[in-house]
């Protein structure tokens, strides 16, 4: 017999800062100084399409930021437009920006620079890190929610065959920039899709951020940008730090607490076509699931109160028509999101539930019935118009 046993050190920091590509703005720059590489590091910027509508000039912005640094920077093309939304999280889109690194000439020496939000991270990371079996990415989060949770991680998936996030890997990447200066063009509805999962982490990790949340809730949608920085930075750091601290952060085993309230918010978004937004979706999910832990005794009415009433204070709307949807015996189709969930998981159900705010445990069953009831009695209280009705 043969036995190995090794393991990799991996290191990241996510920085926070204003006008990443401006001259004087080093971040970028000195994460590329740190690799302390001989030569100039053969670089390619993947930027979303969208932000030609607010920032015409970035395409220029970055490649004069990248002339201001040749020892560092060496442009493999010019910055390239890709169109962003979940409808880049596609296996055809990241096979066409393989194809796009191979034209560039990329190798595993090289970065991937990717501005953008939450999902074309996620397409493009998965590109990168299946691209020569993986080449080095930095991710320049455009959107509040990629800000505050998906672009602070290490995961990069796809969709397909109908279920969210089937195919990806695990891929750390180099470094993080939260520029706040794209936080300022973001609608309020952009903001509100962080607030979910700020609200989410907030339930099962830190009783003092939900109570800054209901005190701030107002402020941040109506645009106080401090407010803003604080619930994102806050936001992100939870969520790096169990990535960081929980001793699986390539999720081997079957707990999974950062993803409170996604089994039924992974199946909305599919039942809905992607018509709900994740961010819109997320609080759907904590509703249901908060409810259902009303109900199995773990927390008092109040709990779910306080949620509801946060989720309306930042005008996340509630959609109940993919909940109403049924299958041919009659049943919820958002509950086949259960099974789909633990086959995800690896096989082993785990639901994260709260047991207060600020705390939470792992069920491994979920009572049909009871389950039912939560959603039905969720519906019943958060109608259309209600936190959490329209489209996202």
């Amino acid at each position: 017999m043969l036995s190995s046993d090794f393991s990799i050190a991996y290191h990241y920091d996510t920085i926070f800062t204003e006008g990443v590509f401006e001259a004087g703005n080093t971040a970028l720059a000195d994460v590329f100084r740190s690799l302390e590489s001989p030569s100039p590091i053969r670089v390619l910027v993947l930027f979303e399409r969208q932000l030609l509508a607010f920032y015409p000039d970035v395409a220029e912005d970055i490649a004069t930021y990248c002339g201001h640094y040749p020892a560092l920077l060496l442009p493999a093309l010019p910055p390239v437009p890709i169109d962003g939304g979940e409808a880049a999280k596609d296996m055809d889109v990241a096979m066409s920006l393989c194809h796009l690194l191979l034209q560039a000439r990329m190798c595993r020496q090289s970065c991937l620079v990717i501005v953008g939000g939450g999902a074309l991270l996620d397409a493009a990371g998965f590109a990168a890190a299946i691209f020569h079996r993986g080449i080095r990415q930095i991710r320049i989060p455009t959107t509040a929610l990629s800000q505050a949770d998906s672009g602070v991680g290490v995961k990069n998936a796809v969709n397909a065959f109908g279920k969210k996030n089937l195919l990806g890997v695990f891929a750390p990447p180099l470094a993080v920039l939260n520029d706040s200066r794209f936080l300022r063009t973001l609608p309020s509805q952009q903001i509100a899709e962080a607030a979910a999962e700020a609200v989410k982490v907030a339930m099962i990790k830190d009783a003092d951020f939900f109570a800054f949340l209901q005190e701030k809730a107002t402020a941040i949608m109506a645009g106080d940008e401090t407010a803003r920085q604080a619930m994102i930075k806050r936001s992100a750091e939870l969520h790096v730090r169990h990535i960081a601290t929980s001793g699986d952060p390539f999720e081997w085993g079957s707990a999974r607490p950062l993803d409170f309230g996604h089994w039924a918010a992974h199946k909305l978004e599919m039942l809905s076509e992607n018509r709900l937004s994740h961010g819109v979706a997320v609080g759907m999910g904590l509703l249901i699931d908060t409810k259902y832990a009303v109900l199995s005794g773990l927390i008092p009415e109040a709990v779910f109160q306080a949620l509801k009433d946060l989720l309306a204070d930042f005008q996340l709307p509630f959609c109940s028509a993919p909940l109403e949807q049924r299958d041919s015996q009659g049943q919820r189709e958002v509950f086949a999101g259960i099974e789909e969930f633990r086959e995800h998981l690896g096989g082993v159900l785990h639901i994260t539930l709260p047991t207060a705010i600020g705390r939470k445990i792992e069920v491994t069953e979920i009572n049909g019935d009871r389950m039912e009831q939560a959603i039905a009695m969720v519906i019943a209280e958060c109608g259309e118009g209600q936190p959490n009705s329209n489209q996202a």
